[in-house]
């Protein structure tokens, strides 16, 4: 679902906040979280518009997730994009994301530091501020009316690929997500590289590819992010996508924070 925005020229005058980052403490089964660095993973976004992590998971894991594909009982949903003209491939919703440990844990220790992105960004874009909890954001998700789980899991094989988009859901829109290569370019699939476009006012739009190895995470923004200008911020729309995968199969795992409605 797509969401309008405000228009990508206009300027904010505030600067970000001062502080420093939640640490993510190493948890059993997933020892990277410990040692990311959100303050250069921060930088590398504001820099790049996307932010590259080291491997989250590790081979294992990333088999026992791109197993539940064929779990349907874990799912509230699946959609075949080429029905909708969203590309050709398809996905799932989990129907409950606690119901698969790994994919929970993720989603609760990786949302406090990027709120912390998040408010970084806010008086920069002129919008609101995040609680620093999961918890917190879900239950205004739901008061709200948005009550169904958006953690996903995203199949390709030869020819499919997803068209330029952006993951809105509702009102309330946490501005970044995260999504992570379950298979091994080169080994397990061909092509299917990740694009993302910034549109950037009176200037051509920007084409950036990302190519995550096995168990990396894309920390990318869901509608736009502030760039710095001569006199201020300016908002910067983004819509991500992915080429045709040319051989195997490509699967991943996309978390967003903000429940849908």
């Amino acid at each position: 679902m797509n969401q309008s925005t405000p228009a990508a020229d206009t300027l904010f005058l505030s600067a970000a906040p001062a502080g420093q980052p939640p640490r993510v403490p190493a948890t059993d089964g997933l020892p990277g979280l410990g040692a990311l660095d959100w303050g250069q993973l921060y930088d590398q976004l504001n820099e790049e518009g996307v932010a590259l992590t080291p491997p989250l998971l590790s081979r294992a894991q990333c088999q026992g997730i791109t197993d539940t594909f064929e779990e349907p009982g874990l799912f509230r949903s699946t959609v075949v994009m080429q029905r909708y003209q969203f590309g050709r491939g398809t996905y799932k919703y989990y129907a409950d994301p606690a119901a698969v440990q790994v994919i929970q844990t993720l989603r609760e220790r990786l949302y406090p530091p990027m709120a912390w992105m998040a408010n970084q960004w806010a008086p920069q874009l002129n919008e609101r501020t995040f609680p620093l909890s999961l918890e917190e954001l879900l239950a205004e998700c739901a008061d709200n009316g948005q009550r169904r789980s958006t953690p996903l899991i995203l199949q390709y094989g030869p020819g499919d690929y997803a068209c330029l988009h952006q993951d809105i859901y509702g009102d309330i829109v946490f501005p970044l997500q995260i999504a992570v290569m379950l298979n091994q370019p080169g080994e397990d699939f061909t092509g299917g590289e990740n694009v993302f476009v910034e549109q950037r006012p009176r200037f051509q739009s920007r084409a950036i590819v990302v190519k995550p190895e096995l168990g990396q995470g894309m920390i990318f923004p869901v509608r736009h992010r502030p760039i710095r200008g001569k006199n201020g911020f300016r908002r910067h729309p983004m819509r991500h996508g992915t080429n045709a995968v040319e051989s195997g199969q490509r699967t991943t795992l996309g978390l967003i924070f903000h429940n849908a409605r």
